[in-house]
Formats: structure tokens, C-alpha cells, sequence
């Protein structure tokens, strides 16, 4: 049996004397309160994306048995899913009641007040309860020094028999069946937060983040289309670019054709001008050898008289 996990079990009664509620509630630290708020925030934003009718609720106290009404637990935060039927207005949870049902998840932060009644007593209240699953946060580990604790996390859930096990104590993370997701331990031990990986990469976001979420994405959006303007606008004044140096290299063209046109006409002016030179030197050498030849025929007429 050495190094091999023993599973203990034992009956837990439906009420017991010590389970009666307190009428006024102690008043929690301001670290405990904003990790219930955070949390509870986180489960509101994900019961209205994944729209799920519910009540994500603080300190709304449980009840079972109603001979013994006084008999209960106050637990930090539960999860109704359907919600009683008062919804938000609901203080009080009576399972006798009709549309009262079992909290789908409990919370419960411990603090140093109420480490002994969060390890001990509440896996045992929840499990009369009817209670599915509980999540046992200790940030602080003010809980008992036993079995192995105090633990960071522990989470129990009512298996198909009925029986209330714990599924795991240690540091986190560790799934939750209920939810199909992650619990994991932010903001260097003082958060629980859900992700849907256990690495907590994609927390689950609050109304708040997916809105923070929502505009940095508009804004991403609208520097994409704006970069995307700027481009097709950069592209535009390259492509005038190019139509004017285009437009400039024919006109550059036209203006040789017409120069080489006007050197061409040029020369072909000059060339009539040396061919009728050439022609009115000929007829002026014709017409000297004409000239010439009368001379020497009266010269020859001379001689010959």
C-alpha cells in the first residue's frame, strides 16, 4: 500500500447543530471580497454570452431541510442554473421550495476566520445540500496543516452515485467537469480565474475585458483600414506617378519624332537646294561649252579668211 492513494469515505448527516446560520454575517477583507466580485463577474459575462439563464450570486444562504430551517450554509458564491424563481431578489435559498434546486457550483475563499469551516465543515455541508461541485480557494493557505494541506485549490463534485468527492487539491490548475473549462490561479496567487486551457491563456473574460477586448479590436480594425488607405492611397499617387513620367516619355518621344521629322525635312531641303545648284551648274557648263565651241568656230572662219 506504500505511495498508492486510499480513498476515505463517510456518511455526512442531512443537518447538523452546528450548521446554523449566523443572522448577520461577518464582514469579509477587502482582498476576499474582490476575488468573489471578480470571479462572479467573469461567470455573469459567460452565462450571457453562452445564454444561460442563471443566478451568479453572493452570499445567498442555502437551506435543505425544512423542519430545521435555521440549518444552512452562506456560501461565498454559488451558481443557480435555472435561477429561483425571485432571481437577483432571492436571500435566501429553501430546497422545499418550489423552483429552489441545488446550487450547480459553490465557491468558497478562505480567510483566516473561516479556514477550520472551509476545509472541514463546508465539503460536508455542500455535500447535504445536494450541491455539484465546490471550489475551495485558499490564496493565502490559511487552512489546516493536514493531509497534506493547506492547498491552494480543491475542488469536489457529486459523482453519478451521489457521493460528494474531491477531484483535486494542489496549486492549480485543475479542470472543472461543470464547466468543461480550467481553473487557474492569476495575478501571482490572488485570483481564480477560468480559461479554457489550462496553460490560461484564454481567460475567460468580464463584461468589462470583452468590451476593453471589443474596442482595442475596433481600433485595430480601423488602424488596418486606415493603413489600408494610406496604402491604396500611396498606391494611387504611384500609379499617377507612372501615368505622368509615361506621359512625359512620349511627349519626350513625339518631340524627338518631330525633331528627327523637322531634321529630315531639313536635309531634304537641302538636298533639292545642292540638286538644283548641281543642275544650274551643268546648264551653266552647257551653255559656256556652247559659248566656247562658237568662239572657236569664228576664230576658225577668221583663220581661214
Amino acid at each position: 500500500m506504500a505511495g498508492e492513494k486510499v480513498t476515505v469515505a463517510y456518511e455526512v448527516p442531512d443537518a447538523d447543530a452546528s450548521w446554523e446560520l449566523e443572522e448577520q454575517n461577518v464582514p469579509e477583507t477587502a482582498w476576499h471580497d474582490a476575488i468573489i466580485e471578480a470571479l462572479r463577474l467573469v461567470l455573469r459575462a459567460w452565462a450571457s454570452r453562452a445564454r444561460i439563464d442563471a443566478l451568479i450570486a453572493s452570499n445567498v444562504a442555502l437551506r435543505w431541510e425544512k423542519a430545521r430551517w435555521k440549518i444552512g450554509v452562506d456560501p461565498d458564491m454559488t451558481v443557480y442554473i435555472p435561477p429561483p424563481p425571485d432571481g437577483e431578489h432571492t436571500s435566501s435559498v429553501c430546497l422545499w421550495e418550489p423552483g429552489h434546486a441545488p446550487p450547480r457550483i459553490a465557491v468558497e475563499v478562505v480567510s483566516r476566520s473561516t479556514a477550520t469551516k472551509d476545509y472541514v465543515t463546508a465539503p460536508d455541508q455542500f455535500a447535504a445540500s445536494g450541491t455539484t461541485e465546490l471550489w475551495v480557494f485558499d490564496p493565502k493557505r490559511y487552512g489546516p496543516k493536514v493531509h497534506g494541506g493547506p492547498f491552494r485549490l480543491q475542488l469536489w463534485r457529486r459523482d453519478e452515485h451521489g457521493t460528494f468527492r474531491q477531484l483535486y487539491r494542489g496549486d492549480g490548475p485543475c479542470h472543472s467537469p461543470e464547466l468543461g473549462a480550467w481553473l487557474v490561479i492569476t495575478d501571482e496567487g490572488m485570483r481564480l480565474r477560468i480559461a479554457d486551457d489550462a496553460e490560461g491563456v484564454h481567460l475567460w473574460p468580464t463584461e468589462s475585458e470583452r468590451a476593453q477586448v471589443e474596442v482595442e479590436r475596433a481600433e485595430a480594425r480601423r488602424e488596418q483600414a486606415e493603413a489600408e488607405r494610406e496604402r491604396a492611397e500611396a498606391e494611387r499617387a504611384e500609379e499617377q506617378a507612372r501615368r505622368e513620367q509615361a506621359e512625359a516619355e512620349r511627349a519626350r518621344a513625339e518631340a524627338e519624332r518631330e525633331r528627327a521629322e523637322a531634321a529630315r525635312a531639313e536635309e531634304q531641303a537641302r538636298r533639292a537646294h545642292l540638286e538644283r545648284e548641281r543642275d544650274a551648274a551643268k546648264a551653266e557648263a552647257a551653255r559656256m561649252a556652247d559659248e566656247l565651241a562658237a568662239l572657236r568656230e569664228a576664230l576658225a572662219r577668221m583663220t581661214q579668211g
